[in-house]
């Protein structure tokens, strides 16, 4: 039997270590000069082959699509309990958000009171939580009534005084 160039190793065995591929040899080499040109987006182990979650998908699908304010501003709506506390969000609640200025409805004149004097705190946790909604100022009013002033049947004069007190 003859020694191969490996080193005192037997010919025969030399052959089945690179048949089973565990010895390198100039047909590999080859074929790893081939594997270089094979494009990566392809190769199953490849970096950047990791599975993304459904949730870094529709991010980026929002944020391509241009999304981000629209699900912001609703979230803002949605959220609204958690920003202005259990008993504020059953006495006022967002009814429009227009040029940066979202506008809150109240129960009453003096709720809209009360939460004129904390606009800056509410401002704030607006900003924070919710900054793709663009929310820059609050303006909080009072109940609709009905004007009595304008309209096709409006008179001069008074007008009702009782009707709401």
């Amino acid at each position: 039997m003859t020694e191969s160039h490996l080193g005192g190793i037997p010919e025969t065995v030399a052959t089945y270590l690179r048949l089973r591929g565990l010895e390198p040899s100039a047909r590999t080499a080859r074929r790893r000069k081939k594997r270089g040109d094979i494009d990566d987006d392809k190769m199953p182990f490849a970096p950047g082959r990791d599975p993304t979650g459904v949730g870094d998908v529709l991010a980026d699908l929002t944020r391509q699509a241009g999304w981000d304010s629209q699900l912001a501003r609703e979230d803002l709506v949605l959220q609204w309990e958690q920003v202005t506390g259990a008993e504020t969000a059953r006495h006022a609640s967002p009814v429009a958000l227009a040029d940066g200025i979202l506008t809150v409805q109240c129960d009453s004149t003096a709720w809209a009171k009360n939460l004129q004097l904390m606009r800056a705190d509410i401002v704030t946790q607006l900003m924070r939580r919710f900054p793709d909604a663009g929310v820059q100022n609050v303006r909080f009013v009072g109940p609709d009534v009905p004007s009595w002033k304008w309209g096709p049947r409006a008179v001069p004069g008074r007008g009702p005084r009782d009707t709401y007190g």
